[in-house]
C-alpha cells in the first residue's frame, strides 16, 4: 500500500509547485515530512531577509559645504576644523597658499568652483603685508629693512573689495578672518603691520556686512611657546589646535544662523 506526500520546492522565479510522490513505508513519508517542515522554515527565513533588504535605508542627509580660504595658518589650522566639525559640515580647503589678494583675484574662481558653498571662511594679509627683497638670503626673500612691500595699503583695500563682491556672488554666509600677530623680530614683516591692514578689511566687511573672526585677538594673547620659533608667524600644534577652535565655532555659528 503505498501513501501520497508533498514535497514542496522553491523554483527559479520564486514560485512553489507541488510533487506528488509514492512511497512504500510510513517512516519514510514521516521523515520526508520533517525534511519538507525545514526546509519550509528556511525558505520563509530566506523570503523575510530579502523582504527586510528591500526596504531602503533612509538617505543621509548631505552636510552644509563650507570652504576655507587662506595662507599657510589656514594649512596649520584647517585639519582641527574638519575634526570638530566632522558631524556638522563637509569641510573643505583651497590647494595650496592663497598668498595675497592678487593671488586671491587671480584664481578665486578656481577656488570658488561651481560648488554650492553654505560657508566660506577667508583671509589674506601676512603675504600682503610681507617686504621681500629679491637679493634676500632669509627664506622667502623677506626683508623688512630693505625690501619692497608686497601689496601696499592702498591697493589691499580695493582688492578685497573686488574679493568680497565675488564672493558674495557664491550665495554663501562669509566669515572674515582676521590676519594672525606679526611677532617680533619677523624678517619680512613690520610689529604693527597686522593692525593697519585688519583695519582696512574690517571697513570693507563692515561695508559688506561680512562677519569677523577675531583671529588676530586670539593670537596676541598666545605664550611664546605656542609660535614655531621667535619670529616665526607660524604655530606649533598647541596654537593651530586654538585657531582651528575658534575657525569651527564661528562656522558653527553662521551655519546654526542659517538653519533657522
Amino acid at each position: 500500500m503505498f501513501s501520497v506526500i508533498y514535497k514542496w520546492r522553491w523554483t527559479e522565479g520564486a514560485n512553489l509547485i507541488n510533487e506528488a510522490m509514492l512511497l512504500p513505508h510510513a517512516s519514510i513519508q514521516k521523515k520526508i515530512k520533517m525534511t519538507m517542515k525545514t526546509k519550509l522554515l528556511k525558505l520563509l527565513a530566506l523570503i523575510t531577509v530579502a523582504a527586510s533588504s528591500a526596504i531602503a535605508a533612509p538617505e543621509k542627509k548631505a552636510l552644509p559645504k563650507v570652504l576655507i580660504i587662506g595662507d599657510s595658518i589656514s594649512i596649520g589650522y584647517t585639519p582641527f576644523v574638519q575634526k570638530l566639525l566632522k558631524d556638522t559640515a563637509d569641510v573643505g580647503r583651497i590647494k595650496g597658499n592663497a598668498q595675497h589678494t592678487d593671488t586671491g583675484l587671480k584664481l578665486i574662481d578656481k577656488w570658488v568652483g561651481d560648488t554650492k558653498w553654505d560657508v566660506i571662511h577667508f583671509n589674506w594679509g601676512l603675504w600682503d603685508l610681507c617686504h621681500r627683497n629679491p637679493d634676500s638670503k632669509v627664506q622667502g626673500k623677506r626683508d623688512k629693512v630693505n625690501g619692497t612691500v608686497t601689496i601696499s595699503l592702498e591697493k589691499y583695500e580695493k582688492n578685497l573689495e573686488k574679493l568680497v563682491v565675488r564672493l558674495k556672488k557664491t550665495g554663501a554666509t562669509l566669515i572674515w578672518a582676521e590676519t594672525t600677530l606679526v611677532p617680533e623680530k619677523e624678517a619680512g614683516r613690520n610689529v604693527g603691520d597686522d593692525k593697519k591692514y585688519n583695519d582696512i578689511a574690517a571697513k570693507v566687511m563692515k561695508k559688506h556686512g561680512v562677519r569677523i573672526n577675531e583671529l588676530n585677538v586670539l593670537t596676541s594673547k598666545f605664550p611664546a611657546d605656542h609660535f614655531k620659533k621667535m619670529g616665526d608667524v607660524h604655530y606649533k600644534k598647541e596654537g593651530s589646535s586654538k585657531l582651528g577652535e575658534q575657525v569651527a565655532n564661528e562656522i558653527r555659528a553662521a551655519l546654526e544662523k542659517n538653519s533657522k
